[in-house]
């Protein structure tokens, strides 16, 4: 099923006991964070608080934050469905050779082609248009934490145009707001907006941005997606809801958004100009510190009549991104594999916040394997941000932490199976020597092979036979053994 915007999927969700309304007032500074953290550590429902003290904006969290709810989300009974329904397209299972095997294979082009964006005249984010001193003070924007900088817009898509190809890019970039005209643009170094901003020719002062906030679930998820710079998060979010986004020309810049957003800023980000943003309590669980960013300055505000306002909240995990990362981790999957087809399942750890930790379970083939993959992976997109990659034997439940851990505690030789290598990481690592760049690592926890040096034998699994586990089946099963 297809979400026709936030509104759908909030009223779906409450159908579902998924969503609980919250009539008590509460604050926007520090309040609704304290609130949110607690239920999402439990696992709880989405939030709606409908009483925000000084707003008239209702603020919606927690909204992603189950794999029930990201399933519900992407239409989509498990995630790992929506990966396999890519690859039937990229590799269908017969691949066509022939002239009528091409003509077969027409009809999935053709359904792709239906799901790219429809452009349209008119849409609710219009419903009210801002043009003279618009204002994001009328917004309930968070202030999450105690040392946080100020309230930051928590969950924007940030749509930007490649200057020299005319690409679209959505991506999701906090902004502190500063004052009712301006908010930081927190673009990393390693992301597409960033990388946009930097092809502006030399003589312009303004890139033009635009802001959606409370798009449908599927264009927020796509906004997170680590796709390539080629492939268009909106076309992807079409092939996600199986009908395409409607989309709708700004008012002030040469740019489209969703038409069923519930608010859009629009403005523009001057490339000389910067500004210090944070402290902000990041999803590492460590507050990521002050820096210079881009300024992100306000020309209109488009919105419903009554809108209302989406935020996550990020700390400590598990939180509510750590599903918007899992339904990532499922959905890229067997595109991984087309390069290491020997990959067999992946986890990515809460704990790890993703670019942390990456787990991949392998069909060894020859010595030296593990090593091969975590070099291909550290030269995958962004993949080359992993500051630890583990690599275990085929028969290994990568999901089961504990079932990892012992493997890596007992297999593994500190000399000759830990690998240190240096390059880029995560611009919210706080322990490397300097920003961006540092050292990471690799532990082969597989089984050894007399070719990598152990010249040992390597001790059976202990495990009981299958004779003897039939007999106590037969046996005890009725007494509950």
């Amino acid at each position: 099923m297809a979400y026709r915007d936030l509104r759908q999927f909030i009223e779906d969700l409450e159908k579902r006991g998924l969503l609980k309304r919250i009539k008590t007032e509460v604050d926007a500074n520090l309040e609704i964070t304290e609130i949110t953290d607690r239920v999402s550590k439990k696992g709880g429902p989405a939030l709606l608080f409908e009483n925000v003290r000084g707003y008239s904006m209702p603020v919606l969290t927690n909204a992603f934050g189950s794999e029930e709810r990201m399933n519900l989300a992407l239409g989509v009974d498990c995630l790992d469905h929506i990966g396999q329904e890519i690859m039937n397209i990229i590799q269908p299972p017969e691949l066509p050779t022939t002239f009528m095997d091409k003509l077969k294979a027409l009809p999935k082009l053709a359904q792709l082609s239906s799901f790219l964006p429809k452009t349209v005249k008119s849409g609710p984010c219009k419903e009210v248009i801002i043009k003279v001193n618009p204002d994001m003070g009328e917004m309930p924007v968070l202030k999450c934490w105690p040392l946080d900088g100020g309230p930051f817009i928590t969950l924007p898509l940030v749509f930007t145009k490649d200057p020299e190809s005319g690409r679209r890019n959505v991506g999701m970039y906090r902004m502190q707001v500063f004052d009712g005209a301006t908010a930081g643009m927190h673009w990393h170094m390693h992301k597409d907006g960033a990388d946009h901003l930097r092809k502006l020719p030399a003589d312009q002062r303004r890139f033009p941005v635009a802001v959606a906030l409370g798009a449908d679930p599927a264009v927020i998820y796509s906004a997170t997606a680590p796709l390539p710079p080629a492939v268009d998060e909106i076309l992807f979010a079409g092939f996600l809801r199986k009908e395409p986004v409607e989309m709708i020309r700004c008012e002030t810049v040469d740019l489209e958004v969703p038409a069923h957003s519930e608010i859009v800023l629009e403005g523009y980000v001057d490339p000389l100009e910067k500004k210090v943003e944070g402290p902000f309590g990041d999803h590492t669980g460590y507050y990521s510190l002050a820096d210079e960013y881009p300024v992100f300055h306000l020309t209109c505000i488009t919105r419903r009549k009554s809108p209302i306002y989406p935020a996550t909240i990020v700390g400590r995990p598990p939180m509510e991104d750590a599903w918007l990362g899992k339904a990532t981790e499922r959905i890229f999957l067997p595109m991984i594999r087309i390069v290491l087809p020997e990959v067999q399942d992946m986890n990515m750890p809460f704990e790890g916040v993703f670019h942390n930790c990456v787990i991949v379970s392998i069909r060894k083939r020859y010595p030296g394997h593990a090593r091969k993959v975590m070099s291909a992976l550290w030269g995958m997109g962004l993949m080359m941000l992993a500051k630890l990659i583990i690599v275990v034997d085929h028969d290994v439940d990568v999901q089961n932490l504990s079932e990892v851990a012992w493997r890596a505690f007992n297999n593994i030789d500190a000399r000759r199976d830990v690998e240190i290598v240096e390059g880029p990481l995560d611009a919210l690592d706080h322990s490397s020597p300097m920003p961006h760049y540092g050292a990471k690592m690799g532990i082969d926890a597989t089984k050894k092979w007399s070719g990598e040096g152990h010249l040992r034998e390597w001790p059976q699994d202990i495990a009981m036979s299958p004779e003897v586990k039939a007999m106590v089946d037969r046996k005890w099963g009725s007494y509950g053994i």
